[in-house]
């Protein structure tokens, strides 16, 4: 294999990788902070997993077709999807931070509240019928006075933007 045939010289496999890596790391620390922290997550928490759930195959998609010798076009437009849904999920945690911070209604869904997860089995099935998840009004934890929904509007657009970046190199 010479060093031009190599994925690692390639512009669109490269872009492809690190956007699956960066988006499977985003989407794996809100798994982190639900299963080992212990934060349940609220209606809009999840709906702001579903676009990496669905851009971190795509990417991984793009790389593929590089590897394979696919048309370029091919590539690019499966890191542009991604890109996409990146900004999806910028875009929902746009409106789950305004719904935190009251400058807008949330939906009427996410009005209830749990205190945690169970730790017995024998009650999980009679929970699922009695435990909702958390308000969406309640930001869970601020860090550096932002919540989960503002660190997702940060991630998913460096996120966009580097897949966009990436539409351009793989040109």
């Amino acid at each position: 294999m010479t060093a031009t045939s190599s994925p690692l010289a390639r512009p669109g496999f490269v872009y492809s990788i690190l956007l699956a890596i960066g988006m499977a790391a985003a989407v794996g620390t809100a798994l982190g902070f639900q299963y080992i922290g212990g934060y349940i997550p609220c209606a809009l928490c999840l709906l702001q997993r579903q676009p990496y759930y669905y851009a971190i195959p795509i990417a991984i998609l793009a790389a593929v077709s590089e590897l394979v010798g696919l048309p370029n076009w091919i590539t690019r437009a499966l890191i542009l999807a991604a890109g996409m849904l990146m900004l999806v999920t910028a875009g929902m945690g746009v409106y789950h931070a305004g719904v935190e911070w009251h400058f807008w209604p949330g939906p009427a869904t996410c009005s209830t509240t749990a205190s945690s997860m169970t730790t017995n089995a024998g009650d999980l099935l009679g929970e699922l019928n009695t435990i909702k998840g958390p308000s969406c009004t309640d930001a869970a934890l601020r860090v550096l006075g932002l919540s989960f929904a503002g660190w997702n509007v940060i991630a998913g657009i460096l996120l966009a933007a580097f897949a966009f970046v990436g539409v351009r190199k793989a040109a």
